[in-house]
């Protein structure tokens, strides 16, 4: 079967597609459109079909969308319910419902030639679902734990699947949400919900969890697999932020009191899971599965033999989840998950054309990756361009800034660079072979960057750079099997400053996605104090000088 997955009704509008149950495409559409999260003003927020993704996964395949066989969609408003009967403030849900029915219509005319009586609703949850456990585990038994803001009715779904089917052991009924409760929190300290709450995250390692008793009253697990988590008056425990307001201290130890107790109740629900299954695996999705220190949490406490977390984990995810439900609905047998790297790449000769368009100097050294690692031992900042770009919300080595993590100032730095604040970490990009001698505590390897580690204390000094207030890091581990230019790279470098350890953040600036075509490249190179920008194989210098 040819399927094209569409998420299309929160957040994160984004396409994928299976074909003969392996995944050749995924994208979000802010990738292309330049529009972050897909967010406009309301009530248009999250209704915005991802047309130019669903058309990029098209052409990579090489099809028509009169190729396709079903797109699947992943949310299915015949099981919603109003909002007010959910006891949820959300004036516009009446249009949201609205929009996921007429979705057939709308698709249809985005997509001249989509036969409307081909899409097919999959549950919100199940989509989450399948976007980890089928890519992770098709062959194979494992439990699957999503948990996130809302779906239709529910805010969490835990069930176990077996030869492609899915059996759900619980969800839980909004009002009450774990996701829905970080976000409020986030929403209370100035950030942008459903958005910002990796903000949350990094903020609650500088507080202390004072607060912690408090929420272990207003939020806990139930006994049954679900649990309770709503009407928490934050202003009664700080004062609500302004974007841009300075927190203190009282909001540092709220978002570390809030941060604690999510830990707590994921790993209640996790357990109360795996003795009703006995499954030695777990795959998780939704939005609070990027919560890694969570995810962390999981790894070491729930008994599960493996945790693998979705990389697009979040709502762009369910495109590609619905996606893998269908196909194996179909009777296709899946392939197990390669990569993220899904998006849109190019060849040299048309990156090099666009390079010419641009009338910028450049050159093609005799290998890129020595001149990265010359360039980052002389610690300068680089914008590494290369490949497929990446699905989901984390830089992989694609599209990523690339700094010395042996300079503490990097940190700082490349905050300045991308305009955030300074409180947020930067993450360690190591060689696989070399990680457990610098980090412990996750998983190892760790290729998506969704888990923290324990910096070894002979290493902190070392890469100050990339170790948080708390003595961990979000690494990301690289395989010369599966990166063998990136790996290149931080070889070159380790033989230049025997270190095997260098900083990576996403290639984008505050307020704008992360960059995907050698344009937006371009274009991100030359507004940001970067020292020199590897495309493919060639190489543009600040001020414009080719050596």
């Amino acid at each position: 079967m040819k399927v094209l997955g569409i998420n299309a009704l929160f957040h994160d509008p984004a396409a994928a597609l299976v074909v003969d149950g392996v995944t050749v495409a995924a994208v979000e559409e802010e990738r292309l459109s330049r529009r972050k999260h897909g967010h406009r003003p309301v009530p248009f927020a999250a209704w915005e079909l991802p047309e130019l993704a669903a058309r990029s996964c098209l052409e990579q395949a090489g099809l028509d969308v009169t190729d396709v066989d079903a797109v699947a969609y992943s949310y299915d408003p015949g099981l919603a319910r109003p909002a007010e009967a959910m006891s949820l403030h959300d004036p516009w849900d009446h249009l949201r419902q609205t929009y996921a029915r007429q979705a057939p219509g709308f698709l249809s005319s985005a997509l001249p030639g989509l036969d409307p009586a081909a899409v097919r609703f999959v549950p919100h949850h199940v989509s989450h679902g399948a976007s980890a456990a089928l890519a992770a585990y098709p062959d194979t038994d494992a439990d699957v734990l999503v948990l996130d803001g809302r779906g239709e009715c529910a805010s969490h779904l835990a069930g176990h699947y077996s030869d492609g089917r899915l059996t759900v052991h619980a969800a839980q009924e909004l009002p009450h949400s774990l996701g829905l409760l970080y976000e409020e929190l986030t929403d209370h300290l100035g950030f942008l919900r459903s958005s910002d709450e990796f903000k949350v995250m990094a903020m609650a390692s500088y507080g202390t969890p004072r607060f912690l008793d408090e929420m272990r009253r207003l939020v806990r697990a139930d006994g049954r697999g679900g649990f309770v988590a709503h009407g928490v008056d934050w202003a009664g425990l700080a004062k609500r932020l302004e974007p841009g307001e300075e927190w203190t201290e009282q909001h540092a130890d709220l978002a570390a009191s809030v941060q604690r107790r999510l830990e707590e109740v994921l790993l209640e629900l996790a357990q109360w899971l795996r003795a009703r299954t006995g499954a030695t695996r777990l795959a998780m999705a939704g939005g609070v599965a990027l919560n890694c220190v969570a995810n962390t949490a999981l790894h070491e406490q729930s008994g599960y033999d493996e945790v693998w977390v979705q990389p697009a984990a979040g709502d762009a995810g369910t495109a590609l989840g619905a996606a893998l439900q269908v196909a194996a609905d179909g009777g296709d047998r899946l392939e197990t998950f390669r990569g993220a790297d899904l998006g849109r790449g190019w060849s040299d000769d048309e990156i090099e054309a666009c390079l010419r368009t641009a009338q910028v100097a450049y050159e093609r050294p005799a290998d890129v990756a020595e001149e990265v690692a010359e360039c980052l031992a002389a610690d300068g900042v680089v914008a590494w361009f290369q490949g497929r770009s990446e699905y989901g919300p984390r830089a992989l080595g694609n599209r990523s800034l690339l700094a010395d993590a042996r300079n503490v100032a990097n940190l700082e730095r490349l905050n300045d660079v991308k305009g955030r604040e300074q409180f947020r970490p930067v993450a360690p990009m190591v060689l696989a072979d070399r990680a457990t001698e610098i980090f412990s505590g996750g998983p190892l390897p760790s290729p998506y960057m969704l888990f923290v580690h324990d910096v070894a204390p002979a290493w902190r000094e070392r890469i100050p750079a990339v170790v948080h207030v708390d003595g961990t890091a979000r690494v990301q581990t690289v395989d010369a099997a599966d990166q063998p230019l990136l790996a290149r790279m931080l070889r070159a470098f380790e033989r230049r400053t025997d270190t095997p350890v260098v900083v990576n953040t996403s290639l984008n600036t505050a307020g704008r996605p992360m960059v995907d075509s050698p344009r937006d490249a371009l274009e991100c190179f030359g507004s940001a104090p970067v020292t020199l920008l590897a495309i493919g194989p060639f190489v543009v210098r600040r001020g414009g000088r080719a050596r």
